[in-house]
């Protein structure tokens, strides 16, 4: 498809495949851009329609309820990240010699010849959180900066939006495995890949397809690989890369580092990998209490009162992370340290509540899909789950399978929670669950005293809806806000 210039889209026959989040504004870019575009979408639905009377205004073909067979004369596939690649529609592309690519490689290839690097993170959980951190110390350091990507802006967006990315000096890309598997031309300046454990290995079809994706991110890095010296999987990925001559791997370690690692040494974060002579020296960045915690699971300990600080290892893992990545584009320790103080995780994303009588209470009003519950549920033991709302079109098998383990109950509100007590009568018939017919807003507080109930302590209470909040809330934030009011009744 040449370098992607504008002269290059100019009558090109271009198949979208699929609606939604990156389906629009791809169709929207390549019509703007002269392609002849045709959007195929599974779905035929109200929502559906709706989209795809937007786009028929623009002059865009739209097929509803046909997403498996390729439009005649396709020259390209543009693909929504969450499409499988066993889909009819792309092995008729692989018959027919036509290149698939992700909303990601099309912005990777609409950059201008100015535009700023990319320093990639990638991992099964912890990545919104890291990239963040990252965003905060390159803003610390005066860089202009925006996270972007998975997200929640679209790569694509910040690519083409000039008002606001025009001037800025890198980004801070997250990306999904899905993501990942549909770019074949990205090279990042220098990237990350957090953890790896088994996931979505149904949409990959193995394990080892899933890790191939992630390790995607490092083709063709610059200047710094870095890995998770406390999962070798991740370091595997890095010896596997093809990158540029004098790229460096560089590990991240809970403990202390060696030459070329990141790591903690007496509660301090401390940098062997980007110093002189790191045979012999460190450098100190900040103090692992500079790292603003989501507490994500804090029972006391036994400690008590000598421990107020607690950090959850996943997020001084995190840190250490964005401080690599960040140490890589050559920010200074000062900034590692301001740009970790400054950061604020999102509210109502794993946020620790109270503990009532050994039991914590969490808030991941934020997990409104079930890719978002999916890590939260991940990190518990034995949880008492609160779940429902708005489904948009989404199922709850594989969520369910995954965290079925992990439930001791469930208490499900809103409109479409059916949906996920079906899923819980198949993959986890023995997980009790009490099922509110109430949409109002009161049913936060009938669920919380519910969960009460069914909880043992050492058990975590968990609001991951896996929905959109508007059929009882004005929004995920009011619904979080609704479950801290009532956790806080129960500890009056």
């Amino acid at each position: 498809m040449g370098s992607g210039q504008v002269t290059d889209w100019q009558g090109k026959n271009v198949t979208v495949a699929g609606l939604g989040v990156s389906g629009v504004p791809a169709a929207k870019v390549l019509h703007g851009l002269g392609a002849k575009v045709t959007v195929v979408n599974d779905g035929d639905d109200e929502r559906a329609r709706a989209q795809a009377a937007e786009l028929e205004a623009l002059g865009v073909t739209v097929r509803l309820g046909d997403g498996d067979s390729l439009p005649d004369g396709t020259e390209l596939i543009v693909t929504a990240p969450g499409w499988k690649p066993d889909k009819p529609l792309f092995l008729a592309a692989e018959r027919a010699g036509v290149p698939v690519w992700g909303d990601v490689e099309l912005a990777w290839r609409l950059r201008g010849p100015d535009a700023p690097p990319w320093l990639a993170v990638t991992g099964t959980n912890g990545k919104t959180t890291t990239v963040q951190m990252l965003a905060s110390i390159l803003k610390a350091a005066g860089l202009r900066t925006a996270a972007v990507g998975n997200i929640g802006v679209s790569l694509l967006d910040a690519v083409l939006d000039e008002e606001r990315c025009g001037d800025l000096d890198v980004l801070a890309v997250e990306l999904s495995s899905y993501q990942l598997h549909w770019v074949p031309s990205l090279r990042a300046h220098s990237a990350a890949v957090l953890n790896l454990a088994p996931d979505h290995l149904d949409w990959h079809g193995s394990m080892e397809a899933y890790a191939a994706d992630k390790g995607r991110i490092y083709e063709g890095n610059r200047v710094a690989c870095v890995y998770n010296a406390a999962d070798r999987a991740t370091e595997d990925l890095v010896r596997e890369a093809d990158v540029e001559e004098g790229c460096r791997a560089i590990g991240f370690t809970l403990g202390t580092p060696g030459p070329s690692q990141l790591g903690v040494v007496d509660g301090i974060l401390v940098d062997r990998a980007f110093v002189e002579n790191r045979q012999h020296n460190a450098q100190e960045l900040a103090e692992v209490s500079d790292i603003s915690p989501p507490v994500a699971h804090h029972h006391p300990s036994k400690e008590g009162a000598s421990r107020p600080h607690f950090v959850a290892p996943h997020n001084i893992a995190n840190a250490l992370a964005a401080a690599a990545l960040a140490r890589a584009y050559g920010v200074p320790a000062k900034a590692v340290r301001d740009g970790l103080r400054a950061f604020t995780p999102d509210a109502h994303r794993i946020a620790h509540v109270a503990d009532v009588d050994g039991v914590a209470y969490i808030d991941d009003s934020k997990a409104t899909n079930t890719h978002a519950a999916e890590a939260s549920l991940a990190s518990y033991e034995s949880i008492v789950w609160i779940a429902g709302g708005l489904a948009k079109g989404a199922t709850f098998d594989e969520l369910v399978t995954g965290a079925a383990k992990r439930l001791r109950g469930a208490v499900l509100i809103g409109a479409d929670r059916a949906l996920i007590r079906d899923a819980l009568a198949r993959h986890a018939p023995e997980v009790p669950v009490v099922d509110l017919d109430r949409t109002d807003t009161g049913a936060m507080l009938q669920a919380v005293q519910e969960a009460r109930r069914l909880a043992r302590p050492g058990d975590t209470v968990l609001l991951a809806p896996a929905c959109a909040s508007m059929d009882m809330f004005a929004n995920y934030n009011r619904r979080g806000e609704a479950f801290a009011e009532a956790v806080s009744e129960l500890g009056a």
